[in-house]
């Protein structure tokens, strides 16, 4: 930073400010890093680095390196080979004017590594470092538009294997992998990456290779199910392929990285994280038991293919700064979706689009807390609460309609030109609007200010008229927030009786009409599922979907009138026995995989969580009795395996719980459904959860039966959440206000889970106040995605007026929380605001959980 941006003998804020980083990005160039780590096996010893910074330097003031350290944690500091004794300050290392030179620089540095970012267990380690988190682990440039080549030696013990992002180019210290106290790991320079990519792994891995069009890639794993690992490797060696040779033909651009590895990480935090040269992945999303459902097949195909986009969007070419993440990962999702259709050909994609996207966008804008797709950011330490739901789902749904408004050919066209433009170097969404811009007669800028800039959703009231022949029939888009905001788009309603499709489009502006001839039994204004909104029915419509809905021969259509209805329901329009009825219907003879998870998924919610217990007490052996049913008549195993974990998680009744411990047992079975190590160990944790006799009992053989040391932590980690004793529950829930003892973080949500089941959640509300004190330090101290899943885990067991006022008295009482994390809980508590209000209408009013709309 130099002189002219902050006042003379100023420090810098903590975290990474953005005038900080624009004045490096100014300055700095020809990055390059070389690091060392030795890593102990003692997991608590410290991690020794030493890192070398070699840039063009042309500034006039001091320079501001990222290190969120401790003094004790520096060991020297050399500038241009003059030793320096300096401490961090607001984690900073600033290198005084007098130590710099124009031109090139040389900063060498040997510290002890901060431990926050690089995962470690006892046989293994990786570090995770998106979006700020290189700063914890060793001096650094941590922004993106600062891309580096990277050199890496790892000291590691002898029995270890690593990979990185670089090839290896020397491996020494030991005769042979297995044996000798230390191997000595020497890494090639990476091409130019941001420091959130650079990536490690070390540890006991055992390492699968696979040959693909030419191309050899390594899977590094701690699977010990063998026959787990056979079953599923070609598969993943496989969609890695198909997701690469796809993306070089669609960008018109090779693989941008050289070698092509990725690593299966037990309980890791993310789906996935596209570190080029070492993609890191939730082990289970690639290992997949027999009985996974069509959602979970999908589902690794997708991360897949998702994680391999990146490799162009967001590692080739990535955002200038943090407020443009959701680019990288609106093309990781829209690409993926492209990529995966292909694969499975049995498929409606149409289907998987509108189910994979709407409701969980929906579930967002809905609320008082939803936020726009690109966020101003002023702080990288800030970057972590941009990621949710509206960039992971809204996101794509919004590219899909740029897309159709551009057209198909120009938007690829497009991409191609922006991607070989800015190649290993960093680029804003204005940059990309302007080149879409000259392809299109359309005005862009306006078009993204509404869509991309703004949070919310229309709303979309439909009117019908009747005429001598049939009926005139209104729609109306109206900005909910008063914003006088228009959404282009162009829906394609559905006006007429079951047996009818989706008419032609009408552009809403803000009006639109259709006129129909003959008999009209109901209007769906998005028939076909590409508009985006709040769609009103008129009374007649909305009485005919819950007794019809069924009958909708169309896939596609009969799953925006369930999406329809679901947000009918939200909003008080549909009482909730009436829905639970249509939805019982529906589930009975539904046909389509996707849209049968959707309905249990949302079932499962709404009998717990807005069913009170006496009306979930009238309809459960109902619910248990039909989806048993489904499951015996269903035929694919993933369509089985869907119905058998909806039963295991709607069951409360005797008859249900008995059937599930002789399941677990195994002196029964599910017909067709060959059930895993993980389903049985699920079924024990459900059987404990409720309470069953000999509880305790059950976890005692479940923990004998698991064999992989990795699942087995995990398991012993969760248990006492299971307890029956409130007071071992009591203690664990105590105990993660430690932030060591929440470093696992999917062993926490899944804790979290339990503590909060809904059997239990009378007893957990006690535990609804501490956690929401504890979030400001969650997100100080936890990965990305950690503030919101855990807001996610206390709260999604809750559905009562008492744990609504909970939350609203937080709320009242801490009007100092930060706005983006406010909106994180606001998000995170629509869903039980809505629910307490449809069990007492008495609590309706402003901020009770009504949305904008």
């Amino acid at each position: 930073m130099s002189c002219r941006d902050a006042p003379p003998g100023a420090p810098p804020a903590p975290g990474v400010p953005a005038e900080v980083a624009r004045a490096r990005a100014r300055n700095i160039a020809d990055l390059a890093y070389d690091l060392r780590f030795v890593v102990p096996r003692e997991r608590a010893a410290p991690i020794l680095g030493e890192a070398m910074l070699r840039f063009d330097w042309a500034g006039s003031g001091p320079l501001v390196i990222d290190f969120a350290a401790r003094g004790d944690q520096i060991r020297g500091v050399i500038a241009n080979d003059r030793p320096l004794d300096i401490l961090p300050v607001n984690e900073h290392l600033v290198i005084p004017r007098r130590a710099m030179r124009r031109g090139e620089n040389l900063i060498r540095v040997s510290f002890i590594a901060g431990d926050g970012s690089l995962n470690r267990a006892d046989e293994f380690m990786y570090t995770l470092f998106v979006p700020d988190r290189a700063r914890w682990a060793f001096p650094s440039f941590d922004q993106p538009d600062l891309k580096a080549r990277f050199s890496l030696t790892l000291d590691v013990p002898g029995d270890w294997r690593a990979v990185a992002n670089g090839g290896e180019l020397e491996v020494t210290g030991a005769t042979r992998i297995g044996h000798g106290d230390r191997v000595v790991y020497r890494f090639g320079e990476t091409e130019p990456i941001p420091t959130y990519l650079f990536s490690f792994a070390a540890g006991r891995f055992e390492i699968e290779e696979g040959v693909r069009d030419g191309r050899r890639m390594r899977l590094f794993h701690r699977e010990t199910d063998e026959e787990a690992v056979t079953r599923n490797l070609d598969q993943i060696f496989d969609l890695h392929a198909t997701a690469l040779t796809w993306l070089e033909a669609y960008t018109g651009i090779a693989y941008p990285f050289g070698k092509f590895d990725f690593v299966a990480v037990p309980s890791f935090q993310y789906g996935g994280m596209e570190h080029p040269g070492a993609i890191l992945y939730r082990a289970s999303s690639l290992f997949l038991d027999e009985s996974a459902t069509q959602g979970q097949l999908l589902g690794r195909a997708s991360v897949i293919a998702h994680e391999t986009a990146h490799m162009w969007f967001g590692d080739l070419v990535t955002m200038r700064w943090f407020d443009d993440v959701w680019m990288k990962e609106v093309f990781a999702n829209f690409m993926a979706a492209k990529i995966v259709n292909p694969s499975f050909p049995e498929l409606d994609h149409d289907l998987r689009f509108l189910l994979a996207h709407y409701p969980a966008a929906y579930a967002v804008d809905r609320t008082e807390g939803a936020n726009p797709i690109r966020q101003p950011l002023e702080n990288l330490s800030e970057a972590g609460s941009l990621y949710g739901a509206i960039i992971y789902q809204k996101a794509p749904i919004v590219m899909r309609q740029l897309e159709l408004l551009v057209g198909e050919d120009a938007f690829r066209d497009g991409l191609r030109e922006y991607l070989d433009s800015h190649r290993y170097g960093n680029a804003t969404w204005p940059d990309l609007i302007a080149v879409l811009d000259r392809l299109s007669p359309l005005d862009l800028v306006t078009w993204s200010r509404t869509w991309v800039e703004e949070p919310g959703r229309p709303t979309i009231e439909t009117r019908v008229e009747s005429t001598s022949s049939g009926a005139s029939v209104t729609f109306r888009q109206e900005d909910p927030r008063g914003r006088g905001l228009q959404w282009e788009q162009t829906i394609r309603p559905w006006v007429g009786s079951r047996q009818e499709r989706p008419g032609a489009g009408v552009r809403l502006a803000p009006d639109a009409s259709v006129r129909t001839e003959g008999r009209v039994d109901f209007v769906l204004p998005n028939g076909d599922g590409l508009g985006y909104g709040l769609f009103r029915q008129t009374d007649a419509s909305r009485a005919w979907l819950l007794a019809h809905l069924r009958e909708i021969p169309a896939p596609v259509p009969r799953a925006v009138a369930w999406v329809t209805l679901w947000d009918e329901l939200l909003e008080g329009d549909v009482p909730p026995l009436a829905w639970v009825d249509m939805a019982a219907r529906s589930i009975e003879s539904e046909g389509e995989e996707l849209l049968v998870s959707r309905m249990l998924a949302d079932l499962d919610a709404v009998v717990w969580r807005v069913l009170t217990p006496a009306q979930r007490a009238d309809a459960a052996s109902r619910l248990e009795g039909l989806v048993w049913s489904r499951l015996e008549s269903a035929e694919p195993p993933s369509l089985k395996a869907s119905f058998f974990n909806a039963y295991v998680d709607l069951a409360t009744t005797p008859e249900a719980l008995s059937r599930i411990e002789t399941i677990w047992r195994e002196e029964d079975g599910v017909p067709g459904l060959p059930l895993s190590e993980r389903d049985l160990t699920g079924l024990a944790q459900q059987l404990a959860v409720r309470e069953v006799d000999g509880a305790e009992g059950i976890l005692d053989v479940q923990a004998v039966r698991i064999r992989n040391p990795d699942r087995r932590a995990e398991y012993d980690f969760v248990r006492p959440a299971l307890s029956a004793d409130p007071g071992v529950r009591d203690r664990l829930f105590a105990s993660l206000s430690n932030p060591v003892n929440r470093e696992r973080e999917p062993w926490v949500l899944a804790a979290v889970g339990f503590l909060q089941h809904p059997t239990r959640s009378e007893q957990s509300l006690g535990y609804i106040r501490p956690s929401l004190e504890l979030l400001e330090e969650i997100q100080r101290t936890g990965d990305i995605f950690f503030p919101q899943r855990w807001l996610d885990a206390t709260l999604g067991g809750h559905g009562s007026p008492a744990a609504a006022e909970v939350v609203r008295a937080f709320l009242a009482e801490r009007p100092e929380v930060p706005a983006r994390l406010k909106g994180k809980l606001l998000q995170s508590s629509d869903f039980l605001f809505r629910a307490a209000t449809m069990r007492d209408p008495d609590m309706r009013g402003p901020g009770r959980g009504r949305s904008p709309d």
